[in-house]
């Protein structure tokens, strides 16, 4: 059973920096791709940054130059540095694992099949 547990959400200024994790287990082999998704209060939830399991990444264009996907996978854990946070970073974050084909389909929740219980991240302007 592959399950994923986020950490690292908070509440920070608008300009500071967050850095959340996902501690991912239960896999069976090292064929799943990963994501980070946000939802923010009211909306869809959207793809924040990928990375496949050939290492290529994608990023939403709202975040580009601004956050950036990391995996440690002797570790099985998936990181997603975020700096000059701004308020409309405000949601709920999501870290997510599939078996995606191509990684430039990353951002697209369809293409995940285990999700986490997500972390709040809070920025205040």
């Amino acid at each position: 059973q592959v399950r994923l547990v986020e950490s690292g959400g908070g509440s920070v200024q608008s300009g500071g920096s967050l850095r959340l994790s996902c501690a991912a287990s239960g896999f069976t082999d090292r064929q799943y791709s990963m994501g980070w998704f946000r939802q923010p209060p009211g909306k869809e939830r959207e793809g924040v940054a990928g990375i496949h399991t050939d290492g290529r990444t994608i990023y939403a264009d709202s975040v580009k130059g601004r956050f950036t996907i990391s995996q440690d996978s002797a570790k099985n854990m998936l990181y997603l540095q975020m700096n000059s946070l701004k308020p409309e970073d405000t949601a709920m974050y999501y870290c997510a694992a599939g078996r995606s084909k191509w990684w430039w389909l990353l951002l697209l929740p369809h293409e995940y099949n285990y999700w986490g219980q997500g972390t709040q991240v809070t920025v205040s302007s």
